[in-house]
């Protein structure tokens, strides 16, 4: 099968850990990896955010990245590409017309809005993972959202025109549901995680000594809405344990990055100044060693379309303080693989984890079932698998009758 992912501004080659580089980054480049492992030609079509790079570039597990001519080359807000979107779409259009894909997978509203233009004229199947939504976003951030006006009422006419939308977890389907998109026109197929990287045998060795007697982990991009906040004043009603906070720029920068130093800021005046590190951007290939090398992994956004997260802590076995929003309520089974809280309640999360901090017979048994759960659910084979099955259904339908005689 031709498959053509198309995700504006998550490029599968980009660095993670940036303001606009994380879960949309990795979701592209291991579903296009596995797809074309199983032997399909994939193509990531991706923006074209620097004047020197080539125009396609093969990703080393298999699959190509093309990189579209849309605006100026050079790396720009996501929030400012929307006015860029119909020329990404044009391109993609004229592309099309001379290599023809089974079928588009887009990624984040932007990609809808653009494959629908290139793929319309030809008549192409277009499925959709929004892996963010505006309604949700506007709820949370009020007068901070950033997103262009337009956002929300084109990603309902996305929902309502695309042949199928790929929802990553069954909170999303409620919430489209509210937009007005059918629940049948929805199929959730989540994120996943590599159970062979990330892996209860990694050695912890390598990860930064202890400076206290529990350590707590927090990663991710280095963003307001992923509450490291939060997590920092549950610190002060946890004795004897320190926190880490994985993400951001490299460590030599963290002292140009504004919620870098909103966080150190925060943790002095909290008194807890001397047990929490900012450890910057981690070399993924660390990461598991990392995680590892904690008692539990704290994940407190305020909102989180699915959240990776989760899935690498269990992956490794190690359970997981979450809140309990969005895709964590999938992932993360509440008192079987680790805890779930209210978010916005750093209380509550302080009572989870010195909970969990009393009993290593309870952390060693949801770390192995979180494992469990991972190999279960969660493997890149299982995401493959379940759009594979969206992709022939959607091509099935597209295929052209045979005439009655």
């Amino acid at each position: 099968m031709r498959i053509a992912m198309v995700s504006e501004h998550a490029s599968p080659l980009a660095a993670l850990g940036g303001v606009d580089a994380g879960g949309q980054n990795v979701y592209v480049a291991r579903l296009t990896e596995e797809l074309a492992r199983r032997g399909h030609d994939v193509t990531v079509h991706t923006r074209r955010d620097g004047p020197d790079l080539p125009d396609r570039v093969p990703l080393p597990g298999g699959g190509m990245v093309e990189h579209v001519p849309a605006g100026p080359p050079e790396v720009l807000p996501k929030d400012a590409l929307f006015e860029y979107m119909p020329a990404f779409g044009g391109h993609l259009a004229r592309v099309w017309r001379h290599e023809r894909p089974d079928v588009v997978h887009a990624h984040f509203w932007m990609s809808g809005m653009a494959s629908l233009l290139g793929a319309g004229p030809h008549g192409i199947p277009v499925v959709h993972t929004y892996h963010a939504l505006g309604t949700v976003k506007r709820r949370h951030q009020g007068r901070d959202d950033t997103s262009p006006r337009e956002r929300i009422g084109i990603e309902r006419q996305i929902g309502r025109t695309c042949e199928r939308v790929l929802a990553t977890c069954t909170d999303e389907v409620h919430e489209l549901a509210d937009m007005g998109i059918s629940p049948g026109h929805v199929s959730v197929v989540p994120c996943g995680v590599d159970a062979g990287h990330f892996h209860p045998r990694a050695d912890a060795c390598g990860a930064p000594a202890r400076v206290q007697r529990h350590r707590l982990l927090a990663c991710g991009r280095l963003v307001r809405r992923k509450g490291y906040d939060q997590a920092i004043r549950a610190l002060t009603r946890i004795p004897h344990a320190e926190l880490l906070v994985a993400g951001g720029p490299p460590a030599a920068l963290l002292h140009t990055e504004p919620e870098a130093e909103r966080l150190r800021r925060l943790a002095e005046q909290e008194g807890v100044g001397d047990r929490v590190r900012l450890l910057g951007a981690v070399d993924p290939r660390r990461m598991p060693a990392l995680i590892r090398s904690a008692d539990l992994v704290l994940c407190t956004p305020v909102y989180e379309p699915f959240g990776i997260v989760p899935l690498e802590a269990m992956a490794c076995a190690v359970p997981v303080v979450a809140t309990d929003v969005g895709g964590h309520r999938d992932s993360v089974a509440d008192g079987r693989t680790g805890r779930l809280v209210p978010g916005g309640d750093p209380a509550a999360v302080a009572a989870a984890v010195r909970e969990l901090l009393g009993s290593d017979r309870t952390r060693h048994r949801y770390g192995a079932a979180g494992r469990e759960r991972v190999l279960a659910r969660f493997t890149w084979a299982r995401v493959a698998d379940g759009a594979e099955q969206v992709y022939r259904r959607v091509t099935a339908a597209h295929e052209p009758k045979p005439e009655v005689a």
